[in-house]
């Protein structure tokens, strides 16, 4: 396939899968996947682009935590749930004490248990805390931020899709994507998602990387642990590791600020 084809495919599956952009699929084959996967960051910064102007707009008319609660809604919307979904799934594994095919089963069940509810809870009320908090400070920061934490989210995609990482099912979105990433791609992108988030501390510009690059290693190691448990990735993985990342992200930016 050109080089040309190949990476206009990547780009409609990267939008298609973290996004609900209504782009028609392109050629899907691993190859594609690694593509998309490899610019998963890219689209996390245009969503956060996005999510953020809105943040920015709804806040100069409505409270902080009203325009934080419509921002986070968005940001589900946008994405059809999918990774607070997996987020779920994932928790609910991890909270059955059970390892491999059995735990696998229990990602599969349509219900939500205890765990799943309780992680999502959490991770919605952390993340409208946290972009309440933003809408008081200065614009570009405050834009910084959510850009700079929603292509982070996104990262830990691109982290977990690394060759060495393998699918815990032999089907599924974890089978297409996994290995299909090189270190090129996290490399470039954990030090492109860096200096976006340099302006989120204004007067010290180091922190906000540091924020980001501290959850992704703590997102590297939360994934050894999943794949010691369910034997590799699946699509649910990968979603928990969207919300766990961006979550850490927008936090460490606060917390920083």
């Amino acid at each position: 396939m050109p080089t040309e084809a190949r990476l206009a495919d990547g780009v409609r599956l990267a939008l298609t899968t973290f996004t609900t952009a209504p782009l028609r699929a392109g050629r899907v084959d691993r190859a594609t996947a690694g593509t998309a996967m490899a610019l998963a960051p890219a689209v996390g910064a245009l969503l956060g682009a996005l999510l953020g102007g809105v943040l920015l707009l709804a806040g100069a008319v409505t409270p902080p935590l009203v325009a934080a609660g419509l921002t986070v809604g968005l940001g589900a919307l946008l994405t059809r749930g999918l990774h607070l979904d997996g987020l779920a799934d994932t928790v609910d594994a991890l909270g059955s004490y059970r390892r491999g095919e059995a735990a696998l089963k229990i990602m599969k069940q349509p219900d939500v248990g205890p765990f799943g509810v309780v992680a999502l809870v959490l991770v919605l009320l952390l993340q409208t805390a946290v972009l309440a908090e933003l809408v008081g400070r200065d614009a570009v920061a405050a834009l910084a931020a959510v850009v700079a934490g929603t292509a982070a989210g996104r990262l830990g995609v691109t982290l977990a899709c690394r060759r060495g990482v393998p699918a815990a099912r032999p089907e599924g979105l974890g089978a297409l994507v996994a290995g299909t990433v090189g270190w090129v791609a996290p490399t470039v992108g954990a030090l492109a998602v860096a200096l976006l988030a340099a302006p989120a501390v204004p007067g010290r510009p180091w922190q906000g990387p540091l924020a980001v690059l501290g959850a992704l290693a703590v997102a590297a190691g939360l994934l050894r642990h999943l794949v010691r448990r369910f034997g590799g990735i699946t699509g649910d993985v990968l979603g928990a590791l969207v919300e766990i990342v961006t979550t850490l992200s927008y936090l460490g930016l606060v917390l920083t600020g």
